[in-house]
């Protein structure tokens, strides 16, 4: 059964269960997002109380709570149970333009340079990470949704500001990748 889970399913697969989610949650009136959950667990610590923002029946979010946490505890149980690090193939021009930036692809899904121990004695990887959590942050709330709550939820609802939202998402990623990455590194 293990050697079933591991094996490496077709791409459809994934967008046969996000669509059989997405109808579930159609059906019983509810949004899918993660950065929501930021705004429930801050109205849960009684940020409300203070800001205005965070002043809401946070229990009606409980669902989506479970849906985080469910989450992390099924990445965790796949990333130690279930993958084989060396399963991470990358096409040779990926890998070359990673070399021209200083990252070394390893097999592994997150680049040495930027998320082991060792780089965090540099003070220009807190910086990106730091500068890139206040911008996913800030993108979020300015958005209104995080990029799974838009371009899952809110494309399945047909929601115009959602359609703005995901190009949005795709023009950064596209400038990011091509234009200030290379520079920062």
């Amino acid at each position: 059964m293990i050697d079933f889970i591991r094996q490496p399913w077709p791409w459809y697969f994934s967008g046969f269960m996000i669509v059989l989610i997405m109808l579930m949650l159609i059906f019983w009136g509810k949004s899918f997002g993660f950065s929501s959950n930021l705004r429930t667990i801050c109205s849960m610590t009684g940020a409300g109380k203070k800001v205005k923002f965070f002043d809401f029946n946070w229990k009606a979010q409980q669902w989506n709570l479970l849906f985080l946490l469910g989450s992390i505890i099924g990445g965790w149980i796949s990333a130690q149970f279930l993958s084989n690090p060396n399963d991470l193939q990358l096409s040779a021009s990926t890998v070359a333009d990673l070399n021209g930036l200083g990252i070394h692809f390893n097999g592994a899904l997150n680049p040495d340079e930027l998320f082991s121990l060792s780089a965090l004695s540099n003070p220009k990887t807190w910086l990106l990470l730091l500068s890139g959590g206040i911008l996913v942050g800030f993108g979020s709330r300015y958005a209104g949704g995080c990029t799974s709550g838009h371009a899952i939820s809110g494309l399945s609802n047909l929601q115009l500001p959602s359609l703005v939202a995901v190009i949005g998402f795709f023009i950064g990623g596209l400038l990011m990748t091509w234009l200030i990455l290379p520079i920062i590194l």
